[in-house]
């Protein structure tokens, strides 16, 4: 195996913190870094974001692949309170569909293999995405916010592997563990609190529909209970507290919300989207509790956000979206967004009733101390509201309106401006 020519490095690499995953890809970084650094020390560091992973093997497997040690951490409850929740309080959604689940977990996992970088006193940094994806600029973008110097390594961009079946061979030449790692196992696979996300294999046919068997946290909404199933969301300024009247911890929301909500078929998406690097990339997600909250979320802005602020809220969502897909976490841009969000949630506290029924969503019903619904400004029958308010109202907001009417009118028949001036002024008296 080669390494493509690349600048000479400024300073010897003795040590190096990867981000390991126990997966194919990361398992081959460990022996091929060696050999291109002869003598250096791996540490690898695994993020538990929530996915199900073998905990107690995957030290010993990268322990077998060569690294001196794995740093395992649990980030779960940071990653759902101060990314997850932020992010939903936002209302971002990439592209109209995907709920960003791969893309919000990456800066975090980062930061994290930034900060042992540094207490290890590392020369670099490594990490097992491709040239194509999105994750290499979510990582990279990280390191270069928290810590500029680290030398940034990423063996995708610079070996000569070119598909998943050359790293296999490699990675039995050198006598990594595989696991349930084969040929067969065609899918490239992302799972954490928030979602799981599918792609590659018969999926890169977007004709295809994507097998049943594939899925792994819903079941199919045909198969789904022939019943309703009703919660109430509870909101404490645009952030989920609870399900049902009692009070919750994030991870316990989030789980309890996977659950059901894959019980009745909630949270599949399936969506072409526009990757950083400009190609289309197909992918199949599921994600039953974001899918849920997203909604009812949505519902109570409806009744306690006023109609500037929602509109701004709205636009800036857009932004903040694609500034998580980006990557771009760790920015003064994403800190001032965010500063507007929770500024703009203040009043978004009460509670959504929610129907799960068949891989639909209902909204049964909102409620909040803030809500900006008066029913009887609303009501059809006798209120308060007075109906003759709104003649002069109407003349005042079509005053422009009428206003370049009468004045296009009259130049393009070339009319003399008493003639305009006239209608004008009839216009006016109305």
């Amino acid at each position: 195996m080669t390494q493509s020519a690349h600048p000479a490095q400024e300073r010897e690499i003795r040590k190096i913190v990867l981000a390991y995953s126990g997966g194919l890809d990361t398992s081959i970084i460990i022996p091929w870094l060696k050999e291109q650094h002869p003598g250096v020390e791996i540490i690898g560091i695994c993020t538990n974001v929530g996915q199900d992973e073998d905990w107690e093997g995957m030290e010993a497997k990268a322990l077998a692949s060569g690294a001196s040690k794995l740093v395992i951490q649990d980030i779960r409850e940071e990653f759902a309170r101060d990314f997850l929740f932020p992010m939903l309080r936002a209302g971002a959604i990439y592209e109209g569909k995907y709920l960003l689940g791969t893309s919000i977990a990456r800066p975090l996992q980062a930061k994290h293999q930034v900060d042992l970088a540094l207490a290890e006193g590392a020369e670099a940094v490594a990490h097992g995405c491709t040239g194509k994806g999105n994750d290499q600029v979510r990582f990279e973008l990280t390191y270069k916010a928290l810590a500029p110097h680290l030398e940034v390594i990423a063996p995708w961009r610079t070996w000569d592997i070119t598909s998943r079946e050359e790293a296999i061979a490699y990675a039995r030449r050198n006598n990594i563990p595989l696991g349930n790692i084969s040929e067969k196992n065609i899918y490239s696979r992302d799972w954490n609190i928030w979602h799981m996300s599918h792609e590659g294999g018969d999926l890169e046919n977007p004709w295809n529909r994507p097998k049943e068997e594939m899925l792994q946290l819903s079941c199919s909404p045909k198969d789904a209970p022939d019943k309703e199933t009703e919660l109430i969301l509870d909101f404490e300024k645009g952030i989920p507290v609870g399900i049902n009247g009692s009070a919750m911890a994030p991870l316990e929301i989030l789980a309890h919300l996977n659950k059901v909500g894959g019980e009745n078929g909630i949270g599949r998406a399936d969506l072409v989207e526009t990757r950083l690097v400009g190609m289309k990339s197909r992918g199949v997600y599921e994600t039953p509790a974001g899918t849920i909250l997203f909604q009812a979320l949505r519902e109570l802005e409806m009744i306690t956000l006023d109609f500037d602020t929602l509109e701004i809220k709205n636009q800036l969502a857009l932004r903040y979206a694609s500034l998580i897909y980006a990557g771009k976490w760790y920015t003064h841009f994403r800190e001032s967004l965010d500063s507007y969000m929770e500024t703009a949630a203040k009043y978004m506290t009460g509670s959504v009733r929610v129907v799960l029924y068949k891989g639909n969503i209902i909204i049964a019903g909102r409620k909040s101390p803030y809500s900006l619904y008066i029913e009887d400004l609303a009501s059809f029958g006798e209120s308060s509201y007075n109906h003759n308010d709104a003649t002069g109202f109407i003349n005042l907001y079509g005053l422009a309106t009428g206003v370049q009417a009468l004045v296009h009118k009259y130049r393009d028949l070339d009319e003399g401006p008493a003639h305009q001036m006239r209608e004008m002024a009839s216009f006016s008296e109305k």
